[in-house]
């Protein structure tokens, strides 16, 4: 693998975790709190991986390339910049616990608004 120095985990990107949490008059609802946050390289499906994401109707994926973190599992989500991605899975480049590269899926606006209109 080559070299990585850290201005490649330029961006800064949010894992949270499904949680109980309060709403507005202190009762305990579910929700999203974040568990880590961390440095990411993104990198976008490109030639036959696109073809193929499409052909499987995963549109909207990519994968986020983070340095290892333990803890991490499919269970989270991923917010960059005001988006949420779900996660489809977690790989171990190499093997080598040095960086993970996290795939992911964009949720639709209309599947986190609705989320939200129904906690409201």
């Amino acid at each position: 693998m080559p070299r990585m120095n850290a201005g490649d985990f330029d961006k800064v990107i949010e894992f949270q975790i499904e949680s109980e949490i309060q709403d507005e008059q202190g009762y305990p609802v579910p929700g999203w709190v974040t568990f880590k946050k961390a440095g990411a390289m993104i990198k976008t499906m490109q030639g036959r991986e696109y073809i193929q994401a499409a052909t499987t109707k995963n549109e909207g994926t990519s994968r986020f390339v983070i340095r290892y973190t333990k803890g991490l599992h499919e269970d989270m989500r991923v917010l960059f910049r005001e988006r949420i991605f779900d996660i489809l899975s977690i790989i171990n480049d190499g093997e080598e616990n040095k960086t993970l590269t996290i795939v992911v899926k964009e949720k639709k606006y209309h599947e986190y608004e609705d989320n939200r209109n129904e906690r409201n």
